[in-house]
């Protein structure tokens, strides 16, 4: 442990991380020295051996974020335990419209991926690990308690067990996640919408395969999505998302597995097949939560303490990953200008920058929930009429399916 870094990143988990690895290339040209404060501490180094868990929380990928991880460096190990979505399939319970999309038709590899979190986590973490540098130092088990600005550079203070230390440094990422306690010790306010929903999640096995295809499913009581994930023990796996209102959140919980599957194929219907194992259910309650103040001199909110929003697009983790590629080549930018990492111009123009994407993708997220949890019938009618038409019209799917695909903007440069 320094006294002092050019960065210090409190979260080592996704985000974090994944802002880690971003910089790796460029510590050494740059004269970077970093710092990564976990609170939990670092799995026991061993080979990056995996087995698929059937119960394992998993997190989707975008077709531009395998762009992303491929230009870190680690895309080739991640998609030895990872599933492609290759086609998928829209549709209104109890309504005329569906909408189909496939990569094969988008002349892409996939759609976009699922991923464990598990995995993605490890190979990260060992991405950092067996990088060949003094200047990336991961400190943890260790809480950050304070955070201070000092003259010209930032002071945090944490704790390793039970010894006490300060570090100085020029910019401080908070990627803490979305129950960030220094957002709110540091007084940063967020305006919050309750959706008065719960996301019901658990992994759930057909009898057939899932032919690498992605489910989403609009109900009166709210969305539903099904991702394909690794066959595991015997089982094919799919990733169900089931949205339910909040009074409903204890029944879906507390019914047993045969009770569950049944009433999960009467909202679901039969097109991925006939369910025959569910693994253990979890819920959360479902808000869209946006920090106020993104930059402040010498501080950065990033990923989930930023922005948690709606899960019906999938699209939360590829838009926090997105502001990490865009912040990293901020940072770069800065140390070739000799401008201090934490000058608050420079983060201000990043969040200006990101601004628009974030208003687009928490937006589309936000409208879609609410246009197909409406059962007002005009309003049904015309959505389904929505569907149908896309359905027929290449043009109009393959620009949804390029901004699904995080292929609507210039790929960036981490250089």
């Amino acid at each position: 442990m320094k006294e002092y870094y050019d960065l210090v990143i409190v979260g080592g988990g996704m985000v974090g991380a994944s802002l880690a690895c971003a910089l790796m290339p460029v510590l050494e040209s740059l004269d970077l020295n970093i710092a990564v404060i976990e609170s939990y501490p670092l799995p026991e180094e061993e080979a990056l051996s995996f087995q698929p868990s059937y119960d394992a929380r998993s997190t989707a990928l975008a077709y531009g974020s395998r762009t992303i991880y491929e230009q870190m460096g680690v895309w080739d190990v991640l998609k030895t335990h990872l599933s492609a979505i290759k086609n998928i399939h829209v549709s209104d319970k109890g309504h005329f419209g569906v909408t189909r999309l496939s990569a094969e038709k988008e002349k892409v590899a996939a759609l976009g991926y699922v991923v464990e979190n598990q995995w993605l986590g490890r190979v990260l973490l060992d991405h950092l690990r067996r990088a060949d540098t003094t200047r990336l130092d991961f400190i943890c088990p260790a809480n950050v308690t304070g955070i201070q600005s000092s003259a010209s550079l930032m002071e945090v203070f944490l704790t390793t067990e039970s010894t006490k230390h300060k570090l100085n440094c020029e910019l401080v990422v908070m990627a803490d996640g979305g129950r960030s306690s220094l957002r709110e010790q540091m007084g940063i306010s967020y305006t919050q919408t309750t959706y008065e929903q719960h996301a019901v999640i658990a992994n759930v096995s057909a009898d057939r395969g899932h032919q690498n295809v992605a489910y989403e499913r609009f109900t009166d009581k709210g969305p539903m999505a099904l991702l394909p994930l690794e066959d595991e023990g015997g089982y094919h796996r799919s990733a169900l998302v089931w949205t339910v209102p909040d009074e409903s959140v204890d029944d879906v919980l507390g019914i047993d597995d045969q009770a569950f599957m049944a009433l999960l194929h009467e909202r679901f219907g039969y097109r991925a097949g006939n369910f025959i194992k569910v693994g253990e259910r979890a819920s959360y309650p479902l808000k869209l939560t946006v920090a106020d103040e993104q930059v402040r001199q010498g501080v950065v909110v990033l990923g989930n303490a930023a922005h948690s929003l709606h899960p019906i697009a999938g699209q939360g983790f590829n838009l926090a990953l997105r502001g990490v590629v865009a912040l990293v080549d901020t940072l770069v930018y800065a140390k070739k200008q000799n401008k201090s990492l934490g000058d608050l111009a420079l983060l201000q123009n990043f969040y200006d920058r990101q601004k628009g994407d974030q208003e687009r993708t928490i937006g589309f997220s936000d409208r879609t929930m609410k246009l197909f949890s409406n059962n007002q019938p005009l309003l049904a009618l015309g959505r389904n009429l929505g569907l149908q038409l896309l359905d027929v019209c290449p043009p109009a799917k393959t620009v949804l399916a390029r901004s699904a695909m995080g292929l609507d903007m210039p790929a960036p440069e981490l250089k």
